[in-house]
């Protein structure tokens, strides 16, 4: 009856040789996983610089239909909510290559700069294709009530989330400093838009172009020698965490 009942045991030289085998096939998992998840590749890197190119055209667009040195139609008022879609390609770009270096304070200087991106999105959707199309009476009385509140708070979260974003990027390092600066200067006529001239709303548009152009181009050129960074510091810190198993 023991016999019969007791479970047989497998031969420890069977348990032993088979946790050996399966252990590298662990360890090696371990290190390629995070990898993989950790870098996001050249690819991201120059799809988020070709979004940051359509963004600054676009915005030249708008300065050049602003200016009545293209006419405005349809199309030009339809492509101009797509300049902050786009931008927030160039911004995730830029933030995983750099942003990220600066800890919770990029996390949070990203994270603000990106709803203020997609909020700001609401508002161009408004003025281009809503106001467009409305007499200046009605406007007028549209922006008297929770809609210019809404406007409003859009516009100050723009210019709080492109100033802490710049920042984040310049402390981070690696990034140059002309075009961050250009990029700051260029948002803050377009965030308090209900208060500056119109040339100054120009000037604005054009100098924001002309600083995402180049954040998009560097970031293009650069590519590479950021997705090499960013592998070898997950490598060395796998071997890090590696360490303990292998004394």
């Amino acid at each position: 009856m023991l016999a019969r009942n007791a479970e047989p045991r497998r031969p420890d030289s069977f348990t032993s040789s088979r946790g050996a085998a399966e252990e590298p096939q662990h360890r090696e998992n371990f290190r390629t996983v995070p990898s993989s998840a950790a870098v996001p590749g050249v690819t991201l890197y120059r799809l988020a610089a070709v979004a940051g190119v359509g963004s600054a055209l676009i915005l030249l667009v708008n300065a050049a239909k602003r200016s009545s040195l293209i006419p405005t139609t349809d199309l030009t008022q339809l492509l101009a909510p797509l300049a902050e879609i786009l931008a927030l390609g160039l911004v995730i770009g830029l933030f995983l290559a750099f942003g990220r270096r600066t800890g919770l304070f990029g996390t949070i200087a990203f994270v603000i700069n990106f709803v203020a991106l997609a909020s700001l999105e609401g508002v161009e959707v408004v003025i281009n294709l809503v106001f467009s199309k409305l007499p200046l009476t009605t406007i007028i009385d549209l922006q008297a009530g929770p809609l210019g509140l809404v406007l409003a708070i859009s516009s100050l979260l723009f210019l709080i989330g492109t100033l802490a974003f710049v920042i984040s990027l310049a402390v981070g390092r690696g990034v140059p400093r002309i075009p961050l600066a250009l990029y700051f200067i260029g948002s803050v006529p377009i965030a308090l838009r209900a208060f500056v001239p119109e040339w100054a709303l120009d000037l604005g548009l054009v100098v924001l172009a002309i600083a995402i152009a180049w954040l998009a181009g560097w970031l293009w050129v650069r590519a590479s020698a950021i997705d090499e960074f960013w592998r070898e510091r997950v490598t060395s810190q796998l071997l890090r965490i590696d360490a303990p198993f292998a004394r």
